[in-house]
């Protein structure tokens, strides 16, 4: 079926979380006690709730967002394109403006969202921090009461897995046995935070997310057994 998917009627997404302040010490008392509780299975032993609050950033209760990129494909005759854009600053406006590019852009029936991994994590994350920031979900993530087919959401992980729910390919190792150039530069997402807090770069957050999309892209063209993007056809908006 994703043969038959227009190209133009997807919107590829990644999101770049970090935990919502700084440090464990910043958080009130109780949002302390709160995260302690959350984190008990995974640390175990292991960590005290301030050594694992480095990676508060993977829950939306504890974490926010920093960073969206979107790609899409504009085709015309024989000439392809793939404009990549990003929100980035203040969380609050990075969700409105992505907001707004889903209720003016992406609103048909036709559209849809795709992510490696993103019915799991992405698009959730988007709906919770809305929420959270008293943002109105828009329809493309808004998924109470469809049906599963009604769901406007395709995943590059889920497309690989063939059925196989405990099966998980990272992007890095998807796009490397795919013969896909990589997407990694120089850093990875256990690194976004410290670049985020203590290297105050949100220039090279930004390329990361935005290299990730486009793998993205590249993932589903490679599912179709297309030609792959060539850099003379990425604008970045």
């Amino acid at each position: 079926m994703i043969e038959k998917t227009n190209l133009n009627n997807i919107l590829f997404l990644d999101i770049e979380t970090v935990p919502e302040e700084e440090n464990f010490n910043l958080l009130d008392a109780e949002m302390q006690s709160l995260w302690d509780l959350k984190t008990q299975y995974q640390r175990k032993e292991d960590f005290t709730p301030e050594e694992f609050y480095d990676r508060a950033g993977i829950w939306a209760e504890f974490g926010k967002i920093i960073c969206i990129s979107v790609g899409y494909f504009t085709i015309k005759g024989d000439i392809r394109n793939f404009r990549v854009t990003s929100f980035f600053g203040d969380e609050e406006k990075i969700l409105k403006d992505f907001n707004n590019l889903l209720n003016n852009h992406f609103n048909q029936p036709q559209h849809l969202l795709c992510g490696h991994n993103a019915k799991e994590f992405d698009i959730p994350f988007l709906a919770r921090r809305m929420i959270i920031n008293q943002i109105a979900i828009p329809d493309k993530l808004n998924l109470f009461g469809k049906k599963p087919w009604e769901i406007p959401h395709l995943d590059t992980l889920e497309l690989w897995k063939f059925g196989d729910y405990k099966h998980f390919t990272s992007l890095k190792l998807l796009t490397k046995i795919l013969g896909i150039p990589s997407p990694k530069g120089d850093i990875d997402g256990s690194q976004v935070a410290h670049v985020f807090y203590v290297e105050k770069d949100i220039d090279r957050i930004v390329t990361y997310c935005e290299k990730d999309t486009i793998a993205v892209a590249q993932i589903f063209l490679r599912l179709r057994r297309e030609d792959l993007l060539i850099d003379d056809e990425i604008i970045h908006v």
